[in-house]
């Protein structure tokens, strides 16, 4: 059993694009599980998971797409793993006794081992956003503080003029600084 393969960041969508992606999902969904008609048993359950998982994760990387956040990224991994989980689970159904057992296994841990992975990248990207923001907070601020200051020099310096050239002064740094 393979662990699922880590997603590629998607580039954002319109709504317009989202919308299509969706009805592509249903579309291409009625003709998967069409195709899974002709099978029985076990060949068909494992048809149809991963017919039904297939239109979970576009439809769920559509999701992802459209709102570009961290937490639906995510979600959209945790979708595209519990789908192959469910067609891992029902291809365990071919086996019995131990086999069986170990297959459930494994298939239950890389179900859990993909969650912890796309929690922990959700976790990093909401801990970039925030880091990002907080730098962008704390250079506005210092900007502010810098400005401020060369503010102060510039009126300290229109002290050393006479009257009519220090009230200029003083009115050209007020523009300058935006001190209106």
């Amino acid at each position: 059993m393979t662990a699922a393969k880590p997603v590629a960041p998607m580039l954002p969508i319109t709504k317009d694009a989202y919308d299509v992606a969706v009805s592509n999902a249903d579309a291409q969904s009625k003709v998967d599980k069409d195709a899974c008609s002709s099978r029985s048993g076990n060949a068909k359950d494992i048809c149809l998971a991963e017919a039904n998982g297939k239109e979970k994760v576009a439809k769920a990387d559509a999701e992802a797409a459209y709102k570009n956040t961290p937490k639906e990224r995510e979600d959209a991994r945790v979708t595209r793993a519990e789908a192959t989980y469910n067609v891992a689970k029902e291809k365990c159904d071919d086996l019995s006794g131990n086999p069986k057992d170990v297959c459930v296994r494994e298939a239950d841990a890389m179900l859990v081992k993909a969650k912890a992975d796309a929690k922990v990248d959700r976790v990093a990207a909401d801990t970039r956003l925030d880091a990002a923001t907080k730098q962008v907070d704390a250079r506005r601020e210092a900007y502010t503080v810098k400005r401020d200051a060369e503010y102060k020099v510039a009126i300290e310096k229109c002290d050393a003029l006479a009257s009519p050239a220090k009230s200029a002064c003083i009115s050209n740094a007020k523009v300058q600084y935006g001190k209106s």
